[in-house]
């Protein structure tokens, strides 16, 4: 397993800090992309990406949690931190990691931006449902081993079938 890094803490609004974290997660679900295989010597084909979680907290937790002092840091300025393996004062013994819940109930926030928060095949790529429903991650830090959701039996909806529902939804 990827250990986990802590990045960053930025002060947002009411006088709390945004931590972000940073881990290349293996949900345990491998692709039948043969694409990889076919271009292991190429580098650009094997390159891990991070995925990445955000937690806003308290600055006086955050200090006290991490050891980290962010008590000072103003809304919108930003401490760049690059810690592997950060722990918690209060669970020193229990890593952190990422875990990916994969859901087809989105905030109001996924629902009205689902073009950019539902779940693609790929940047641009057809939309991935479950059910007939839009997929939302969530990717929360949790301390100990990550238990992921990954939805199964999924299907693909063509980018322009959805732009065409969408429209006659609206009409």
């Amino acid at each position: 397993m990827n250990k986990i890094v802590l990045e960053s803490a930025k002060g947002v609004k009411g006088n709390k800090v945004q931590l972000t974290f940073s881990q290349v997660v293996n949900t345990g679900k491998s692709s039948n992309n043969i694409l990889g295989l076919l271009n292991a010597s190429d580098d650009r084909f094997n390159q891990a990406k991070p995925r990445f979680a955000w937690l806003s907290g308290e600055k006086a937790d955050i200090t006290a949690q991490f050891g980290i002092d962010v008590t000072n840091l103003a809304e919108g300025e930003e401490l760049i931190i690059n810690q592997e393996d950060p722990r918690l004062a209060g669970a020193p013994d229990m890593p952190l990691n990422i875990q990916i819940v994969e859901t087809t109930k989105g905030t109001e926030y996924d629902v009205a931006n689902f073009e950019t928060r539902a779940k693609r095949a790929g940047k641009d790529g057809d939309f991935i449902l479950h059910n007939g429903l839009y997929i939302y991650s969530r990717s929360l830090v949790v301390t100990g081993e990550a238990k992921h959701v990954i939805l199964e039996g999924t299907t693909r909806l063509d980018v322009a079938q959805a732009a065409d529902a969408i429209a006659s939804a609206l009409n």
